[in-house]
């Protein structure tokens, strides 16, 4: 088993911040950990954390990533365009600062990494230089028109010496013929998801919404946006297509949730996070034990509970919402 933490928001640590989390699971999971990372948006960002969103791509995750892999054993020293170590009076630092390392070292000399991406560009970087690419709201049918160019040009420039880029995805699972519970449980992740296609940003400022256009729901995510930034997050949920909604979830009777893994794994997925909506622990457990099975052993897994409406608690973007 893995252990990854979820996806840390890039604005809220500085970069050795960073490094020392990643050593320090290294170090208790016995080289086993993955580090998530995301840049998030300017509303989470400025909104909630009070820090300017600026230079995503090379600030925020290229010079993370881009730093001396022995940032965990070494004295770190590193000149980069947006960050310098140590801080010198010239970059308009005190003069105090010196070079140090980190006590804690981690087991490996290069930790896995993986970043949270759906724009073009972070795509790029992800299958540039990252060893996992975290898409959210992943449609399997439309991975190329999506993201095809960006994961072609990033490869384009990658180290050969890099493992194959492993595409990791989260998808709310609930296996159960119950008509009811079926339609709980896409009620929920409608809800949650109209949060971020219609919520999370402004109106020409939303990643997500524009994933969404680029999978072909072009009015649609305009309806959506519209809906939910009036206040009416009801009409909004009740708005994203069914077909959309079948597309990013494993909800339904057990045949259903098989065929959408092979769509998934066809799709090139290569770690799959089920999140269990099947309520309290004790129902989880079955939950759990029926989606590994049908899963089986190529790819990973992790069933957790879907917190859904609770805002700054989301494990995977640990952050506020609208």
């Amino acid at each position: 088993m893995e252990l990854q933490t979820g996806i840390l928001p890039m604005y809220s640590r500085t970069p050795t911040n960073l490094a020392m989390t990643a050593a320090g699971l290294d170090y208790i999971s016995g080289g086993r950990a993955v580090l998530g990372i995301g840049a998030s948006g300017p509303q989470v960002i400025e909104g909630f954390h009070g820090v300017k969103y600026d230079f995503p791509l090379g600030r925020r995750a290229r010079e993370r990533r881009d730093l001396p892999e022995g940032v965990a054993r070494e004295r770190v020293e590193y000149r980069g365009k947006h960050y310098q170590l140590p801080l010198t009076k010239e970059d308009g630092g005190s003069g105090l600062g010196k070079a140090l390392k980190i006590i804690n070292h981690p087991v490996r000399d290069r930790i896995p990494m993986l970043l949270a991406a759906i724009g073009p560009k972070n795509v790029e970087l992800a299958a540039e230089m990252f060893e996992e690419l975290q898409p959210f709201l992943y449609h399997p049918d439309y991975v190329e028109a999506a993201f095809g160019e960006s994961l072609a040009a990033g490869r384009a420039k990658r180290d050969p010496d890099l493992p194959e880029l492993r595409i990791v995805i989260q998808a709310s699972a609930l296996i159960t013929e119950d008509a009811d519970e079926i339609a709980a449980a896409e009620n929920a992740v409608r809800h949650h998801s109209a949060l971020y296609i219609g919520g999370m940003g402004a109106r020409g400022k939303n990643f997500y919404n524009s994933l969404v256009q680029r999978y072909g729901y072009v009015d649609e995510a305009a309806l959506i946006q519209d809906l939910y930034l009036d206040g009416r997050k009801d009409e909004a949920a009740a708005a994203i297509p069914q077909g959309l909604i079948d597309a990013i979830s494993l909800i339904g009777p057990r045949s259903k949730v098989a065929e959408q893994v092979e769509r998934f794994r066809a799709s090139g997925v290569g770690v799959l996070l089920a999140l269990g909506l099947g309520g309290p622990q004790p129902r989880l457990r079955p939950q759990a034990r029926a989606t590994i099975q049908i899963i089986g052993g190529v790819l990973l897994i992790v069933v957790g509970v879907m917190l859904v409406g609770g805002c700054g608690t989301s494990s995977w973007t640990g952050s506020g919402c609208p």
